[in-house]
């Protein structure tokens, strides 16, 4: 049932029962593991989305699928370490690097909706500049793998290993979800994988320049994103 020549056969009843299965099943699996199993079950119609603050799950996923396909959405607001990251790990890694861009730019968007969208409407501007992308940037797969972690917020504090994307009706693979910091740190170290420079210099989790601040002490990974604003997420997991 799981024959990449069959993935397309599946309806979305088929493909949930499968990811939900497979979340049980793997719950105690390493990263490796879970990832072979993902490109095996998926192959070509499965594929890694990366924010570009570190490139851990890039790294995984190229060891268990050379070549596979890594998705990274340019918002046109990111911190230029933010893009550095992206083509030092399309240079380094063997991953086919594919950037997604809203169809609108900054300044296209900043004409039909004023300037500094993000300050007066956080929500839209994110869905107009990552959530709608992503979906149409998905379109050709049956599942999409992330970096989410327990650890990082309350709101992951329940991340399956593999579960089921309701909204793009796919599946959705995190490999390191039961991972530390202190484990993302060990392997980085190990393996001499890319990390965004903003992570030495105060900031724990990197998202677009305007809405993402250092943390303070005691702040979980994700307070220095849209801080003040009563928004943790920006919607493409949730």
């Amino acid at each position: 049932m799981t024959d990449t020549l069959k993935i397309e056969e599946l309806t979305s009843q088929d493909l949930r029962d499968l990811a939900e299965r497979a979340g049980r099943e793997l719950e105690e699996a390493s990263a490796p593991e879970i990832l072979r199993w993902a490109t095996r079950t998926f192959g070509p119609r499965f594929c890694v989305t990366s924010s570009m603050e570190d490139a851990v799950v890039a790294h995984l996923a190229s060891r268990a699928l050379p070549g596979v396909d890594v998705v990274f959405l340019d918002t046109g607001y990111h911190f230029p370490e933010t893009i550095g990251t992206r083509d030092a790990v399309e240079a380094v890694m063997d991953v086919n690097l594919i950037t997604l861009t809203p169809r609108q730019t900054v300044a296209e968007q900043d004409a039909e909706y004023g300037p500094r969208l993000h300050d007066r409407d956080p929500d839209l501007c994110c869905r107009l500049r990552k959530v709608k992308p992503l979906e149409e940037g998905l379109t050709s797969y049956t599942a999409w793998a992330t970096g989410l972690r327990r650890d990082e917020s309350p709101t992951r504090a329940n991340t399956p290993v593999v579960g089921w994307d309701q909204k793009r009706q796919k599946v959705k693979v995190s490999p390191i979800a039961r991972w530390t910091q202190d484990d993302v740190d060990s392997y980085v170290a190990e393996h001499g994988v890319l990390s965004n420079p903003l992570l030495m210099d105060g900031y724990a989790s990197v998202g677009c320049a305007p809405c993402t601040r250092r943390v303070l002490e005691g702040e979980d990974a994700r307070a220095g994103r849209w801080a003040g604003r009563g928004k943790t997420e920006c919607g493409l997991h949730g």
